[in-house]
C-alpha cells in the first residue's frame, strides 16, 4: 500500500533542502542544494533496495533487477531542481511517488520479470542555463558537447565547467544516450494548471505535451542623452522592443492559433539609468504549443513583424534559437491503459494535453510514454505558493503503482507506440 505519511515525510525533507526565508525553494541545476537534494534521494533509492548509477552529465538512475535481466526497462522519473524561488512539488512529485512504487513492491516481495528503473533528471528547468529538460535531453542522445560548452550562466560560466566542478566528464556527453531497451516510460507530475481543479477532477492523463521554440532577441539603438535628443532623431532600442513584446502578446492570442501561447519573460535595457535613451534591449521570448503548425505561423509572423519594426524605426535586431523543439504526441494505447486503471480504482479523471513542457516529451521520442498529472492549488506553480495535497498525490502514487505492477509482470501488458 502507498504509504502517504512517508510521501509527506519525504517531501518535507526535501523542502527543507534550498528553502529561502521568503517561502520559496531555490535549487539550482548543480547548485549546492541541487546536489544535497539528489545525495538525498539517492539514500531513498537505495533504502528502497535499488542499485544507483550515474552518468556522466550526473543523471541518476536506481535499478530494481527483474527475474529477465534482459526484458525491456519499465522505467519511471522526473526531477528535482528548481527555478529560483519555486516550490516543492515540480518534479519533485514524480521522484518521490516513483521511489514510493518501488518500496511498495519491495516490501509486498513483489518478483518483477521487467528490469525497473527510476531516473531522476538533471537541469530540467531552464532557470540556470536557459535551456530547459537538458538531463533528458542528453539521456537521449540530444546533447552534444560543443552545446554544453555554449550555455553559460549569469555569471558566464559555461554548462561544461559546471559539470567539471561536479567531478563530471562533458567530454563523454555521449556515453549518457541509453542504449538498453525501454518497454515504457511513465512520469507522475503536478498539473501546473488550473484544468483539474476547475472540472473537480483528481487525475489528469496527458494526450500531448507541448513544445517550445525560444528566442534570445538583442535590439540595438542608440544611447543617447534624454533631454538633448528630439523625439524625431531617437532610435530608442526600449520602445522598438516594447512592440516585439505586444506583438507577441497579440500573435498568440489570434483565434485559430490552436492554443500557442507567447511569453517576454527576459528584458534587459542598457544602460538602465533614467536619464539615458536605451541603446540596448535582450529579450528572451519563448512560444510554445500542442500545434507544431500553428506554432510556425505565430514564429513566422513575429519574425515578419520584427523585420518591419527593425526598419522603421531604425535599430539592429539579432535574433538567436535558443530552443526550438517539436510537440509530442502521447501513445494512445498508453493514454487508454492509464486511464482505464483511473476508472478501475474510481478516481474522477480527464483527458488533457500539457501545455508545459517535461523530460517525457524526449522519451516519448524513443519509448512509448505515458504521464499522469495530479492538481495543484489553484493552479499555481514555479511560485512559493506551489501546492498538491497528500491525498492527490498519493492517488497518483496508487494509479502508478498499479500500472507499473502490471508492467513488470511475467504477463505484464504490451504498450506499442503509436505515436511515434
Amino acid at each position: 500500500m502507498i504509504c502517504s505519511k512517508r510521501l509527506e515525510e519525504n517531501f518535507a525533507h526535501l523542502a527543507a533542502i534550498g528553502a529561502q526565508a521568503g517561502g520559496g525553494i531555490t535549487r539550482l541545476a548543480f547548485s549546492d542544494a541541487d546536489w544535497q537534494a539528489r545525495d538525498y534521494v539517492i539514500g531513498l533509492m537505495q533504502e528502497a533496495g535499488l542499485t544507483v548509477r550515474t552518468d556522466a552529465f550526473g543523471n541518476v538512475i536506481g535499478r530494481q533487477e527483474g527475474l529477465c535481466p534482459d526484458a525491456a526497462v519499465v522505467m519511471l522519473g522526473s526531477h528535482i531542481d528548481t527555478v529560483p524561488d519555486g516550490g516543492n512539488y515540480d518534479g519533485v512529485a514524480g521522484v518521490l511517488t516513483a521511489i514510493e512504487v518501488v518500496r511498495c513492491l519491495k516490501n509486498a516481495r513483489v518478483q518483477t520479470h521487467h528490469p525497473l528503473e527510476i531516473v531522476v533528471f538533471m537541469a530540467e528547468e531552464s532557470s540556470r542555463f536557459g535551456v530547459a529538460t537538458l538531463g533528458s535531453k542528453a539521456f537521449c542522445g540530444k546533447l552534444s558537447l560543443e552545446q554544453l560548452e555554449q550555455c553559460k550562466d549569469k555569471q558566464g560560466v559555461t554548462l561544461a565547467e559546471t559539470m567539471r566542478q561536479r567531478g563530471l566528464e562533458p567530454e563523454k556527453i555521449a556515453s549518457v544516450q541509453y542504449r538498453d531497451r525501454i518497454k515504457c516510460f511513465l512520469e507522475l507530475h503536478i498539473e501546473q494548471g488550473k484544468v483539474l481543479e476547475t472540472m473537480g477532477n483528481q487525475i489528469g492523463i496527458v494526450t500531448g505535451i507541448a513544445a517550445p521554440s525560444r528566442f534570445q532577441v538583442v535590439v540595438s539603438g542608440q544611447a543617447d542623452h534624454s533631454g538633448a535628443t528630439p523625439m524625431s532623431l531617437r532610435q530608442d532600442a526600449l520602445t522598438a522592443a516594447a512592440e516585439i513584446i505586444l506583438k507577441v502578446e497579440q500573435l498568440a492570442a489570434v483565434e485559430g492559433h490552436n492554443g500557442t501561447v507567447g511569453t517576454t519573460g527576459v528584458i534587459k535595457a542598457e544602460p538602465g539609468v533614467m536619464n539615458v535613451i536605451p541603446g540596448r534591449v535582450e529579450l528572451g521570448i519563448d512560444i510554445r504549443g500542442i500545434s507544431q503548425t500553428s506554432k510556425e505561423q505565430v514564429i513566422a509572423a513575429l519574425m515578419t513583424t520584427i523585420d518591419e519594426i527593425q526598419g522603421r524605426r531604425g535599430v539592429g535586431v539579432a535574433i538567436v534559437t535558443l530552443a526550438d523543439e517539436k510537440p509530442v504526441a502521447i501513445s494512445r494505447e498508453m493514454v487508454e491503459f492509464l486511464h482505464d486503471i483511473a476508472k478501475r480504482q474510481k478516481l474522477t479523471s480527464m483527458k488533457m494535453p500539457s501545455g508545459a513542457g517535461h523530460d517525457a516529451m524526449h522519451l516519448a521520442a524513443i519509448a512509448p510514454t505515458g504521464m499522469i498529472f495530479i492538481p495543484c492549488k489553484d493552479g499555481i506553480s514555479h511560485n512559493p505558493a506551489e501546492r498538491a495535497s497528500i491525498e492527490d498525490i498519493a492517488a497518483g502514487a496508487r494509479l502508478l503503482l498499479e500500472a507499473v505492477t502490471r508492467l513488470v509482470s511475467n504477463n505484464s501488458v504490451s504498450i506499442d507506440d503509436d505515436s511515434v
